[in-house]
């Protein structure tokens, strides 16, 4: 089974190269993002530890964390960000191990994991190869205020507590430069899978 780490800063479009590996090749995709939601909620491994570090105050009247609470009370403070992350970040790298090994076992050809940290959770560690998805910054920035209507201040802090573009190069065997048209980032995705 060929393991693929996908990472790149926010608006980089890494959802678009998702789809295209599943759709085409039939890999198994795992978003650390979507693991982290489900281990958050009520009765997961990260909720009560999660709730006695940020307080009742950030959840929602169905006792589920409310996103913008939560987003605002970590954000705003390192420390607790990186409370939180030393909490939900191991648990998203449990289950995905044990994906791994569940569809490796299966007979899984290609198994994809997305995550914002690959780098900094030291995923090249078990995954065979971390792919770097490139665009430049002034295109991530128009993609986020068109398509997620954040403001500039909102993009600066974003992408200040990303990696830079050189430590994102540094650390993954391959770039896909997914700032033209789809056609030219699926040329570039069915190359790296031709290396099989």
């Amino acid at each position: 089974m060929r393991t693929i780490g996908v990472t790149g800063g926010v608006g980089s479009g890494k959802s678009v190269v998702l789809d295209y590996l599943r759709d085409r090749y039939g890999a198994r995709l795992i978003v650390a993002d979507d693991v982290a939601r489900q281990l958050e909620e009520p009765g997961a491994a990260c909720y009560n530890e999660l709730l006695e570090l940020l307080g009742r105050e950030v959840l929602g009247s169905d006792g589920y964390f409310d996103n913008k609470k939560f987003a605002a009370a970590i954000f705003s403070d390192e420390k607790k960000l990186a409370a939180v992350n030393a909490i939900v970040h191991p648990e998203v790298r449990k289950y995905i191990l044990s994906e791994m090994e569940k569809e490796e076992k299966r007979g899984c050809r290609y198994f994809v994991a997305e995550a914002a940290l690959l780098i900094e959770e030291h995923y090249d560690e078990v995954l065979d190869e971390l792919w770097y998805i490139f665009v430049p910054e002034n295109i991530r920035r128009e993609r986020l205020k068109s398509s997620r209507g954040y403001s500039d201040e909102k993009i600066d802090r974003i992408f200040e507590a990303q990696l830079s573009e050189r430590e994102f190069r540094e650390h993954c065997i391959y770039v896909i430069d997914n700032g033209s048209s789809l056609t030219e980032t699926y040329r570039q995705i069915d190359e790296l899978m031709d290396k099989d």
